[in-house]
């Protein structure tokens, strides 16, 4: 899963309002929310310009933590065998 602590922690520092967010257009109020509730994410064009509005790169705004595995998954088998 991709969390968005980093850019919820660099927006937080930063002192950016959601307002302020919205009125230079560089992410919506809802996508805003949905990010900091963890219920979405960012498209490329919202990474882009979070991006260059910002000064960083997309690793300073998201990171990719695995999902835990499930007892009963096997992770190295394959789902679909053939044969």
């Amino acid at each position: 899963m991709i969390k968005y602590d980093k850019l919820i922690k660099l927006i937080n520092d930063r002192g950016i309002t959601t307002y302020k967010m919205k009125v230079e257009n560089i992410i919506s109020q809802a996508t805003w929310q949905s990010v900091k509730n963890g219920r979405g994410g960012l498209d490329h064009r919202s990474i882009n310009k979070l991006c260059a509005y910002l000064g960083v790169q997309p690793g300073d705004l998201m990171e990719y933590i695995p999902d835990p595995v499930e007892p009963d998954q096997n992770p190295g088998e394959d789902d679909n065998p053939q044969g």
